[in-house]
Parts: structure tokens; sequence; C-alpha cells
């Protein structure tokens, strides 16, 4: 990918009358193979390169983005973006942030992997095998939505019109396979996945396979429930998604838009003691991890959350000017404009073993999946479809469907009552099993 295509897109906009401006340029390499029942279902190669620009003439701003990079389109772009800011109306908060603020030097953060390619079909044989793992690990599964491998290496390139330029590569490997249970007549189906920078660092596909039929298996018999309030114990997939619902409502936009249940309410106790979020994007090797935001700041640690107090909320160059706070230097671009986002977004573990923590509950509910969005940002309201599996004198009993789990999201995190010590960096996002003192398990 060629860096001067930025660089002149961007000098170009200086001499049409930005006074500043910067781009973003993404060149994406990707694959993915998908079998069902051992035969291959879809095989996709792309290869794409996009091109985001904001161009600044005072303080007002206009974007745009651009997948044609042959040199008409670009000027075409750069010409009616400049045009556009020329009669936009200013916003004082607009703007770049301080050129003496952006990245130095760019840190290695293990996010290539450098070993050859291999080819297609060994691809697909890996996703085959997940597959057959799974269809062999029980005569009640006899059916598949099929098994899915991908692989994907992107380059990405950060410029201001005045001379800053700095890029990265990163790679990135998934394996999904999706079993169907059948018993009775009854069908059930689940999945598990893999996901990691390094193809190595895959889960071998057998054991993807196999755990993802016993989740499979461990839904047979579904029953539904009466409406009732119990303790809910979220497995570590299901309470990933708790913490994207609290990132989301301490971003900036949000924020700043008044449609969160988090304004005002930094530096206030938020949730239980037992509760520390931390977003870091420079774990080396990690799925989140980059050394620079979308507007060229160097990324870090940041604890969003600490022993249950709101100490950060996430922010941009933008979002930060309009609250009066600091950018924490979360900016991602997000087609032609900037938005927020986290990085590795973890909830620090605790010391109970989820096993413990199951033994602790008499009648109660552990959620293994989540369905559809009832989330509500502005007051943190929270109902949404599960299925699980109940707990009866501290064991696992039957699984359940069906139902519905309701509560907010500030009252689901101050009655946290076990913060499970089996965090694993399995996504972008990770959590380990969290249990909430009482929730409204909504049924027939």
């Amino acid at each position: 990918m060629d860096e001067s295509l930025l660089v002149s897109a961007l000098a170009r906009a200086r001499e049409r009358g930005a006074t500043a401006a910067d781009g973003y340029l993404v060149e994406d390499r990707s694959f993915s193979a998908a079998v069902r029942l051992g035969q291959v279902d879809t095989v996709t190669h792309s290869h794409d390169q996009r091109l985001s620009l904001r161009v600044f003439v005072g303080r007002a701003s206009a974007a745009a983005s651009t997948s044609d990079l042959s040199r008409a389109s670009l000027e075409r772009v750069v010409d009616e973006a400049t045009a556009l800011a020329r009669i936009t109306a200013e916003d004082e908060f607009a703007g770049l942030p301080e050129r003496d603020l952006l990245i130095g030097q760019v840190p290695d953060l293990d996010l290539e992997d450098h070993e050859p390619d291999v080819e297609p079909e060994a691809k697909i044989d890996v996703a085959r095998r997940a597959e057959a793992a799974a269809l062999e690990s029980s005569p009640e599964i006899g059916n598949s939505e099929g098994a899915e491998y991908s692989d994907r290496r992107a380059r990405y390139i950060y410029a201001t019109a005045d001379g800053f330029a700095h890029g990265y590569t990163t790679t990135s490997f998934g394996l999904t396979v999706s079993p169907v249970a059948k018993r009775n007549g009854e069908m059930q189906r689940d999945s598990w996945y893999t996901s990691a920078r390094k193809r190595s660092r895959l889960e071998a596909p057998e054991s993807v396979g196999r755990t993802a039929a016993k989740r499979a298996l461990r839904r047979l018999g579904a029953r539904k429930m009466k409406t009732t309030e119990v303790p809910v114990i979220f497995d570590p997939e299901t309470a990933a998604s708790l913490l994207r619902s609290i990132a989301g409502a301490a971003s900036g936009p949000s924020l700043y838009r008044r449609a969160s249940f988090l304004l005002d309410r930094l530096g206030t106790r938020i949730a239980s003691p037992s509760i520390t979020i931390v977003d870091d994007a420079l774990m080396p090797g990690a799925l989140g991890s980059r050394p620079f935001d979308g507007e060229g700041l160097p990324t870090g640690r940041l604890t969003i959350v600490r022993e249950g107090v709101l100490e950060s909320y996430l922010l941009d160059t933008y979002s930060a000017r309009k609250l009066g706070l600091r950018s924490t230097h979360h900016a991602a671009r997000d087609g032609s404009g900037v938005t927020v986002s986290t990085t590795n977004l973890m909830l620090r573990p605790g010391t109970a073993t989820p096993e413990e923590m199951i033994r602790s509950v008499s009648n109660g509910f552990y959620v293994t999946e989540l369905i559809g969005f009832g989330i509500n940002g502005v007051t943190g309201d929270y109902s949404r479809g599960a299925a699980g599996l109940w707990i009866e004198n501290g064991e696992l009993a039957y699984p359940v469907e069906e139902v519905t789990v309701a509560s907010n999201l500030l009252r689901m995190f101050d009655n946290v009552e076990g913060v499970g010590n089996d965090l694993v960096l399995r996504d972008r996002t990770a959590s380990p099993t969290l249990m909430i003192g009482r929730m409204v398990v909504a049924g027939q």
C-alpha cells in the first residue's frame, strides 16, 4: 500500500485552501472458507483499500471516503470535501489534536503473523476437522450449520497535512463451528470459536468442535420457566456483553448527546467494589491492540472503573473538547468520520471459581446466550432474551430457553456478588464469570 497516495491527497487539500487535514488509509486482504457436512459451501477472497479524509477550513470541517484510489477519484474526493468545508458552519470544538501529542515512535506490539501463508485447501481442511470433531462427539450430533475458517491481513496508515505519517500491520485468524443436536424430535444448536493474531495460536480445530458439540448437547430438553426473581450468573461470553454496554455509555459521543446513564457520574461509585474494568491497547499480540488511535495519538492502558468507581470516560479529541476533558486516545475511524472504540476491554478477575459461584446458589439461572438488544442507553434499563441452565441446590440442573432477564445495568453492577477467576482473552472484550445477586427472569 502506497503511503504517498494519502500524503498527496492531504497536500492537495492544503492547496485547495484547507487549514488542516488528516487521513486514514486501510488496505485489507481477507479469506474465508465455510463448509457444511464436510462439503465446501463458500470460499471468499477479498482485497479492499479505503481512504477516509477530514478537511478543516478554520473550525469548519467536512469528511469524505472512497475505495477508488485512482488519481482522478482521489482528486475529486479532496476537492469536494474542501469545497464542502468552506460552506459548513464552524464548530468551536472541531480540529485535529495538537501536533506535539501525536505518537513519536510506533512500538512493535507483535500484531502480525510473519509465517508464510498456507494453501486454501489447508484452510478448508481446518474447518472440516472442526466440524467433523463436533459430529463425531455424540450420536445426538447429527447435523451442522457449518464451520468457517477466516484470516485477515490489514495495513493502517494515518497522516496529517503537516507531514506526520505512521502505520502498522495486523493479522487475525478465526475458526467457528455450529453443530446441531437432536433428541426425540427436538433440535438445538450452539457454537464455539477461536480467534488469534497468529495462526499457530488458534485452538486445535478438534477442540473447538468438541466444545461446540458439548454446548449444543447441554441445550437438549430445554424447559420454559415461570417468572421469578433469582440470582443470575453470566458465563464469560455473555458477561462480556455487559462490559460493552458500560463502554458504550462511557463513550464521548453518548455523553455529549446526553444519551448515557453514566452522564455526570465521573468520580462516583457505579458498581460493586469487586468491579474493575480496564482497556489496554498495548497488550502484545492481543486482538484489540493498536499502537495509536484513529487520530495518531499513542494508546495505553486506561482504567475505566476502579473498584466500583467510574474513573474515566472513553474520548476522542472532539468529544473531549465538547465535554471539557482530555482525549483518552480512543478515536476510531468509522467510514469517513471519527468515532470512539475500545481496544482490549476487560473486567479484572476475582478469586472465586465458576463452580464455587454455582454451588452458592440454591435456585438461580446460569446464562449462556443472550438474544436481541434491549438496553436503554439513557436509563440503563436492561431486558434481553436469554437461554442457559437452571441452577438447583448448587448444581446445573436442566436447560432453559425462551426467557428474558431484566434489571438495570447500574443496579446489576451494584449487585455483583461474585467475579470469577476464569478470565481468558479470547476476543477484544473479555470477562470472567459474573454473578448478579438478583434479577427478574421472565418466562410464562
